[in-house]
């Protein structure tokens, strides 16, 4: 199955890049190595969570805007190599997570984009990760995720 349609089948469908909040590029390659820039949980321009986890969000909200953060992730890689079938292997995942004084379930906001790569990618969505917590993220977002991935 093409991951695209795995991922549609997962209820999301892949649209144009998110465009940078700043003065950056949403991705860049060299090589066969893909890297993101952070992407952000917005969905058709605009946020769909603010606020902090473990406060004002739940856990599962955290998770759920890992996911849509991943979504955003592929869609700047898809407009850097034409087809998500190109990825060979997701290397890296980096989850940022605005987090509630005392919040310490970092890593089970970041399941949420880590389990939506391997639904997606099967085997190649399987990935090293590292997941931060910190006090304030850009425009008030729960979750930051950047991704580096390889490709054929």
């Amino acid at each position: 199955m093409l991951v695209e349609e795995k991922i549609k089948e997962l209820g999301y469908e892949l649209k144009e890049a998110p465009k940078p909040l700043a003065s950056y590029i949403p991705a860049t390659r060299t090589g066969n190595l893909v890297f993101t820039a952070g992407q952000i949980p917005m969905m058709d321009g605009k946020l769909v969570y603010e606020g902090k986890v473990g406060s004002n969000l739940t856990l599962d909200e955290g998770k759920k805007a890992a996911e849509i953060c991943a979504v955003n992730c592929l869609n700047v890689i898809k407009s850097e190599i034409g087809n998500l079938d190109n990825i060979e292997k997701i290397i890296k995942v980096t989850v940022f997570v605005n987090s509630a004084e005392g919040f310490t379930d970092q890593p089970k906001v970041a399941n949420g984009a880590s389990d939506f790569l391997v639904n997606a990618f099967g085997e190649t969505g399987k990935h090293v990760r590292s997941a931060v917590g910190t006090n304030e993220l850009p425009v008030n977002v729960p979750v930051e995720v950047e991704m580096i991935v390889s490709v054929k």
